[in-house]
């Protein structure tokens, strides 16, 4: 049986490198990327956060929230993005409550909608977000489907 716990990065801020690397090891994106975004939250700059659930001290599923995620259409901000749940976690509704977590903390903090970039069907309504148009990821050839959360 796991004991899952859900965080703000705010909450632990020593995991910053940890969730940078973690992060990083999913998504192919460099630490430093993922640094400069965790820093301007931890430091106050941004309201826009890092979500984690852990199993101990392990990471096991995550997400962001970004200004753009890298798409054509920088009118629908912010992003969720980076969402990922490690594959012997899946199927425990961790994505799902870390969507939760996340919707529900930024519209306490007067942030919302949210949108979120992806090449999932079916998925993400089953917590709420709804189908809003194509959008096309940087240096992709065929439009994901961006979705909003109000």
């Amino acid at each position: 049986m796991y004991t899952l716990n859900y965080i703000t990065l705010r909450e632990q801020p020593r995991r910053k490198e940890q969730a940078a690397q973690w992060f990083h090891s999913k998504w192919g994106v460099p630490e430093e990327a993922y640094l400069e975004c965790m820093n301007a939250y931890l430091d106050g700059s941004t309201e826009l956060g890092w979500y984690l659930c852990l199993d101990g001290d392990a990471i096991v599923g995550g997400l962001g929230v970004i200004e753009n995620d890298f798409h054509d259409r920088p009118d629908l901000a912010p992003n969720v993005c980076a969402v990922f749940v490690e594959p012997d976690f899946r199927g425990q509704g961790i994505a799902g409550s870390l969507l939760d977590y996340v919707c529900k903390d930024m519209n306490n903090r007067g942030i919302s909608p949210l949108y979120l970039l992806t090449d999932h069907n079916s998925f993400y309504e089953r917590y709420g977000w709804e189908y809003l148009c194509p959008a096309r990821g940087d240096g992709e050839d065929v439009d994901s489907r961006m979705y909003i959360h109000k």
